[in-house]
């Protein structure tokens, strides 16, 4: 029987071999996990809901379910998984990280739930957020503050932290994160984890709930290129329920990440270095680490070229004002009449509804929410839409065309995820601006729609994970992770095994028994 410290650090792929195997269980895995998280949790506060029972039940099912059963179903099949709280799970309190939202227990599962489900994946549970996603730190969050499994002092990436750390904390071999500006890449870049953006459209976004619908895409986080691309098949496909949603169907990114691990032989493919993505404001060892996983990907047969994307120096601009603005309007339906927190005002306040949903909105957004919905209302205020969203809109579509040209001098693009490493809690809290610029290399994706993925490219000379960025044509996913699975593996050589190997587990002692 393998001990619970060697099994809740492999792979989502090495369990669900050992899975078919027959040497666990799924009951064996959901248990081991569960145990991760009532050591961890003290410390690293990924979670905001643990759902033990109910993931014991589903692992359960899929061991009572006979051989000829289980061979119809996804390889991932019997491996539990954790939700980013933005996502709508039946049964199970959803709250998008907001006290707005306290105490409310969907009536139905998102699309990619219900893929799940469908797939045999136990739930463990949701997962800690910057309220409504908004914030590159997970620092924003109604509840809690989620640490980073490297250093509890320090911020695990925003807004999708509880995910990245409890898939690096070892509390989950996978979970799913929705990505706006980066929200699944950048924090997969702090904690050491792979983390990916599918193209928009690719992967329903029907059961997100809505921060800024044209930017807003779910996607796999892992510890590996293989388990995000096996993760990603099982959720992405066409969903009528959902009017972004591509009509074709999933791209074979597992047959290309198996085709980088097995043969890492990247001849014939051109890896674009974008100019505007590296060189100033990048951490020191953020560069020096990009720059070896370059020369990884020219030994390997890749030839490299500097290409130019002069619009994405804009990006971070634009997407402030069209994220803001799409928050603007998504954020109106909380008003205290449907569902959700209420506060009535004073007696000595006339009780009118207008009243009512200001006293509701005062107490149940915190301050980067009502920060964001301010500068979106001004944004798309008359005398001031054409100037700022007309405009911000206007310089997108500038982003996609520098995307469509740089494609057609390379077959993927690559820069740093993040331009630093881990920050201190705290450290950047009171001036949005910096917290802001911790998305630079990540938004130019978001705004043109393109999928886009972060692996670990090692560590700073910090000590903290460095997060190397891949991206690809739209509806071409598959062309990223050949690359990305050759670069893990010749990464792994140098570093003597995966980085998180690195990674001091104190929460891990004694769970073995």
């Amino acid at each position: 029987m393998t001990d619970q410290n060697e099994l809740v650090k492999l792979s989502a792929y090495e369990m669900a071999a050992k899975l078919r195997a027959k040497e666990i269980s799924s009951r064996d895995l959901v248990a081991a996990e569960l145990d991760v998280i009532d050591a961890a949790e003290p410390s690293i506060k990924a979670f905001l809901k643990v759902a033990g029972e109910a993931a014991l039940e589903q692992a359960d099912a899929f061991d009572d379910l006979s051989d000829d059963d289980k061979a119809e179903l996804p390889e991932l099949a019997g491996v539990p998984i954790a939700i980013k709280d933005m996502i709508v799970t039946k049964g199970i309190e959803t709250t998008a990280a907001s006290r707005i939202l306290e105490g409310w227990i969907p009536p139905y599962d998102a699309t990619v739930i219900e893929k799940l489900k469908a797939a045999h994946m136990p739930i463990l549970g949701k997962t800690n957020l910057d309220e409504f996603a908004q914030g590159s730190s997970t620092e924003h969050s109604a509840f809690q503050r989620t640490s980073n499994p490297w250093d509890v002092e320090r911020v695990p990436g925003g807004s999708g932290g509880g995910s990245a750390a409890a898939v690096g904390a070892f509390e989950a071999p996978l979970a799913l994160g929705t990505d706006t500006g980066g929200s699944i890449r950048q924090p997969g870049a702090l904690t050491g984890t792979v983390g990916v953006k599918p193209t928009y459209g690719g992967v329903s976004r029907f059961g997100a709930i809505a921060m800024a619908s044209s930017l807003d895409q779910i996607g796999p986080v892992s510890r590996t290129v293989l388990d995000s691309a096996l993760l990603q098949e099982i959720i992405g496909g066409h969903d009528r329920r959902d009017s972004t949603s591509i009509p074709e169907g999933p791209r074979p990114m597992v047959a290309a990440a198996r085709d980088g691990l097995n043969n890492r032989d990247l001849k014939g493919m051109k890896v674009g270095l974008v100019k505007e993505l590296n060189g100033d404001g990048f951490q020191p060892g953020v560069e020096a680490r990009f720059h070896e996983a370059v020369k990884k990907l020219e030994s390997m047969g890749a030839e490299v070229v500097e290409v130019s994307c002069p619009h994405f120096k804009y990006a971070l601009g634009a997407y402030y004002i069209i994220m803001p603005s799409e928050v603007s309007s998504n954020l109106a339906r909380y008003d205290g009449m449907r569902y959700g927190l209420r506060v009535m005002p004073p007696e000595d306040v006339p009780q009118t509804a207008a009243n009512m949903m200001a006293y509701t909105r005062e107490a149940g957004f915190g301050d980067e929410v009502k920060r964001r919905i301010i500068l979106g209302t001004y944004a798309l205020s008359a005398g001031y839409y054409d100037a700022w969203y007309g405009s911000a809109q206007k310089v997108r579509t500038l982003i996609i065309d520098d995307f469509r040209k740089a494609f057609e001098q390379a077959d993927v693009l690559v820069s740093p995820t993040s331009p630093s490493t881990a920050f201190k809690f705290g450290e950047k809290m009171d001036d949005p601006l910096a917290m802001y610029m911790n998305d630079i290399a990540t938004i130019p994706a978001n705004l043109a729609g393109v999928p886009a993925m972060s692996i670990p490219a090692g560590l700073s000379d910090d000590g903290l994970p460095v997060g190397f960025q891949f991206i690809a044509p739209q509806q071409r996913d598959e062309v990223m992770y050949k690359p990305a699975a050759a670069l893990e593996a010749a990464l792994e050589e140098c570093w003597n095994g995966p980085i998180w190997q690195s990674l001091r587990t104190p929460w891990l002692d004694g769970l073995n028994k």
